[in-house]
């Protein structure tokens, strides 16, 4: 009963060429808008936080109170291009790559 009523209406050929388009258009909108939101809500943080931990890593200096991805602690003792030296007790030095630090720590931290 409902669906002969269905295929027995049709809409003009004027307004249906004119409305694809819009239609289309109007289906992509949720497309882009989730893409921006996923932007806004996940990749710029994302970025931004891999630009800081780039700056901290750079800005390495011997002496500096560090916690490491391995949750280590030590203090710098030797930098290198890519790798530092990092002393976690006296006498011990352990070599990590520079992208292993996640923090600096104050100073007087370790103890």
């Amino acid at each position: 009963m409902f669906i002969s009523s269905a295929f027995a209406q049709t809409a003009p050929a004027a307004a249906a060429a004119g409305g694809d388009m819009q239609s289309s258009l109007m289906g992509m909108l949720p497309l882009v808008l989730m893409f921006v939101v996923l932007y806004f809500v996940m990749i710029r943080p994302q970025m931004k936080k891999a630009k800081e931990h780039k700056a901290m890593v750079e800005s390495l200096a011997k002496g500096d109170e560090v916690a490491t991805a391995g949750g280590m602690l030590g203090k710098v003792s030797k930098l290198g291009d890519s790798f530092i030296s990092l002393e976690v007790a006296s006498g011990v030095e352990v070599q990590l790559q520079r992208s292993a630090v996640t923090q600096v720590l104050p100073k007087g931290s370790i103890k």
